[in-house]
């Protein structure tokens, strides 16, 4: 049964799934990511971008989510996870946006694997996940358990949801939001 541990959590897969953490691959970390040391520049007047707060210059980066799994019939799984359980974050305005431009960047980065990976299984389920017919992707989002209203948790849990759906809407018109009390549609288990 293939395993994925991400955080404090535990994926499970069927045995006729492939999964893989997708940010530990080699191809990303010592390859791709070389992509995004690319420096930004005002497209008017060839200024370098700046952080507003920090003035640190800005670099492009590249972003991967997590893990991915493949379904038998050819579903590819992009799954980012993040676990807020013991934290205090409270604010989730940016995080559909976060994922949004990590499945891009997967997307980007196994088109390339599947044909310059150094690491074979790399570059097979590459090609595996880019000839897939459908693509899903799936926010696992764990929320902060303390000080929270049920109504609230739901209502964040919407609105990151709503927010994605208009992002990734050319890649998967139905994304989810899940957490582990709502796993009936997906084909994995999480403890």
């Amino acid at each position: 049964m293939p395993t994925i541990i991400e955080k404090q959590l535990k994926f499970e897969f069927p045995n006729n799934w492939e999964a893989t953490k997708f940010d530990e691959w080699s191809f990303y970390r010592r390859q791709f990511q070389k992509l995004g040391s690319a420096r930004l520049n005002c497209s008017q007047c060839e200024a370098s971008i700046r952080c507003a707060e920090c003035k640190n210059r800005n670099v492009a980066g590249t972003k991967g989510v997590d893990f991915f799994a493949i379904e038998p019939g050819s579903i590819c799984w992009h799954v980012e996870v993040k676990d807020y359980r013991k934290t205090r974050k409270s604010n989730f305005v940016f995080l559909a946006d976060e994922v949004a431009l990590k499945v891009r960047d997967t997307l980007a980065c196994l088109v390339v694997a599947q044909i310059n990976a150094n690491d074979d299984g790399e570059k097979q389920i590459a090609k595996d996940a880019v000839r897939s017919s459908r693509h899903r992707i799936v926010l696992h989002l764990e929320q902060p358990t303390t000080g929270r209203s049920f109504h609230s948790t739901k209502t964040r849990l919407a609105n990151v949801l709503q927010r994605l759906m208009q992002l990734v809407k050319s890649i998967d018109p139905h994304p989810l939001v899940v957490d582990m009390t709502m796993l009936d549609k997906v084909g994995w288990t999480v403890t």
